[in-house]
């Protein structure tokens, strides 16, 4: 079986990490994808917005505390997952989110890097089998050289 989601998109909102009692460190990413196309009838031009649930854990969380701001435009590779619980009415609910185990910036909207070019590509210990970054010199000039402390490669 395959359970496979890669999305290109746009950070809505600043990420905001929590941490658990045992202390992992978490995060949601609300995420914008788009696709324009023209409407063969009235010739308009019509864009499509779909927002994703993007779910990051442990150094992926502390990484998109420090790199991702609102605007960011991220690819993402992960998983699909459906959570059920009942909120505070007893209504069951649902919400679909995407669990990354891949996060690739790939340019930031924000005033101190506006248009640059790919900034980063990080893996999170444990990623080992990914290949580091292609493009060495586009790593942000605050990140370490090499791994940091929580085992990042940038």
């Amino acid at each position: 079986m395959l359970n496979k989601v890669m999305l290109i998109g746009n950070v809505g909102r600043d990420p905001e990490i929590r941490h658990l009692d045992t202390g992992v460190a978490t995060t949601t990413i609300a995420l914008a994808t788009s696709e324009t196309y023209t409407d063969k009838t009235s010739g308009q031009r019509i864009t499509n917005t779909e927002w994703h649930s993007v779910v990051l854990w442990r150094q992926w969380a502390e990484m998109a505390e420090r790199y991702i701001r609102k605007g960011t435009q991220l690819y993402v590779e992960g998983k699909i997952r459906t959570r059920t619980w009942d909120d505070r009415d007893g209504q069951k609910r649902y919400t679909t989110e995407i669990i990354a185990d891949t996060v690739r910036l790939l340019r930031r909207e924000d005033n101190s890097n506006a248009g640059a070019q790919p900034v980063a590509t990080a893996y999170p210990a444990g990623y080992s089998h990914h290949a580091a970054p292609a493009n060495p010199a586009a790593t942000p000039a605050n990140a370490p050289n090499g791994s940091n402390s929580n085992g990042m490669t940038y």
